[in-house]
């Protein structure tokens, strides 16, 4: 126990001074940047794509493996894409603080190819639900990596929240294309549908092979080289000592989303939000016939996201003082979008009604979609402004919590909908949106004492 001791306290320290020297020793240009961002949304874009891509074609694959239309195992080539969406993150987000970006990202995206493709020659439908939970497995990574890949490229928070906005707006329409693409191309057959995902998907994968890796910490310990090795043989004095090290580094790495969970209330509160609101769009989609009222209200967030950027940079350059606070570059956006989730409910719930006209209820799409991705924008570039390297591990936490939420609550829909009504199921889920409201206004007022007092939020400044 001495031992695995010592090894632990010279990990930590190992870590926290290479954390303490965290500026980036190579310079990116503009176009290898560009080459970064564009690489990791194509990533999140077609493993968004691919959460829905089967939807379409649910009689044709009813058909083909004689499974009744109406059966619940129709529900789960998705709702098994969406469990390999909760399992992923915890593993590659920590991974990649450990191994690199790259590495992970490259790793992940050859399971998502691969199995797509193995989905598309499944031969029964138990090897085609195996095959769309390692395809989920392998998509989820963006999910936790790519706010850490942003926050290694740029030092300006603008850029980087700028390049976070681009990120969460090719997570919000993806899933609306899937059953287009799918519903089209299903008519020939099942099968084209993972053919058409794996061909929009392809060109993804030169791109991250062609990327260089930008985690700070991994390429020190590259320019390290054999000094390392020599630093790791001198303080290991035998094979029980390395087998110990090794087992401790991996439970550090592994175990550090959920230590950000249960141990940072900036981390659970978001989370917590943030599952919440995707959950909700997800039981939407089940609710809701039109979702393409979501996408104009998205555009108007994004929108409003860059203008109040822009705004907050100004006073930050002029020396205002409200805009030196961490809490006022990310937040007011989520306070500004929560009363967008609410009224979106109510006014679907209550306006649902034969004698109103159907456009009135369609209408709440955009109050919905301009209140989720402007909370998701401001809450996940909050998590990663505020644990910068460990982001990742934050951003990992966040994700397993709302797939998870994703995976169940939607399954929820058709019960609570027979025995609420539409109006007052709808109004159950605006009162817990309400309630969860408070999360950035609180972090507003006490963010910067909470993260004075976070062990993880000090060790990366």
């Amino acid at each position: 126990m001495a031992t695995i001791s010592k090894l632990e306290s010279r990990c930590q320290a190992r870590e926290t001074r290479v954390h303490n020297e965290f500026q980036h020793p190579f310079d990116f240009s503009l176009s290898r940047k560009l080459h970064i961002v564009v690489a990791g949304i194509w990533f999140v874009f077609n493993s968004s794509l691919g959460s829905s891509i089967a939807s379409g074609a649910h009689d044709e694959l009813a058909a083909d493996f004689n499974i009744p239309g109406d059966s619940i195992k129709m529900v789960l080539p998705t709702s098994l894409y969406m469990a390999g969406f909760t399992i992923g993150p915890l593993t590659f987000g920590p991974l990649s603080e450990h191994f690199g970006r790259k590495s992970v990202l490259i790793a992940t995206y050859s399971i998502y190819l691969v199995f797509t493709m193995a989905c598309a020659v499944a031969p029964n439908f138990p090897a085609l639900l195996v095959f769309r939970f390692l395809c989920g497995f392998g998509g989820s990574a963006p999910n936790a990596v790519l706010g850490g890949l942003f926050s290694d490229i740029y030092a300006d928070p603008h850029h980087r929240g700028l390049a976070m906005s681009w990120f969460m707006f090719a997570t919000t329409f993806p899933p609306l294309l899937g059953p287009i693409i799918s519903g089209f191309i299903s008519t020939i057959t099942w099968r084209w549908s993972f053919w058409a995902g794996l061909i929009i998907a392809a060109p993804g994968f030169p791109m991250l092979v062609t990327m260089r890796e930008t985690y700070v910490p991994v390429l020190r310990k590259r320019s390290e080289g054999a000094s390392g090795e020599k630093e790791m043989a001198q303080t290991t004095q035998s094979g029980t000592d390395v087998k110990s090290s090794i087992w401790t580094e991996v439970f550090t790495i592994l175990s550090r989303p959920v230590l950000l969970f249960t141990q940072e209330s900036i981390v659970f509160c978001c989370s917590c939000y943030l599952a919440l609101i995707y959950s909700i769009l997800y039981l939407y989609f089940q609710a809701y016939p039109i979702i393409f009222q979501v996408l104009p209200g998205s555009i108007l967030a994004f929108i409003a996201f860059f203008l109040y950027s822009r705004y907050h940079s100004k006073a930050l350059a002029a020396g205002q003082n409200w805009a030196t606070r961490e809490e006022y570059r990310r937040l007011p956006l989520a306070c500004v979008g929560a009363p967008g989730i609410p009224i979106a409910l109510f006014w679907l719930g209550w306006s649902s009604k034969l004698s109103i006209y159907p456009v009135m209820p369609m209408m709440s799409g955009i109050f919905f979609g301009f209140g989720y991705l402007l909370i998701f924008i401001a809450l996940l570039n909050y998590l990663t402004d505020a644990y910068k390297q460990y982001s990742a591990s934050a951003a990992a936490a966040a994700s397993t919590l709302r797939s998870f939420c994703a995976v169940f609550l939607p399954m929820a829909a058709n019960p609570m909908y027979s025995k609420l009504g539409i109006g007052w199921a709808n109004s159950l889920l605006g009162f817990f949106s309400i309630a969860i409201a408070v999360v950035p206004f609180v972090f507003i007022k006490y963010g910067a004492w909470i993260r004075a007092n976070s062990r993880f939020a000090q060790q990366t400044q």
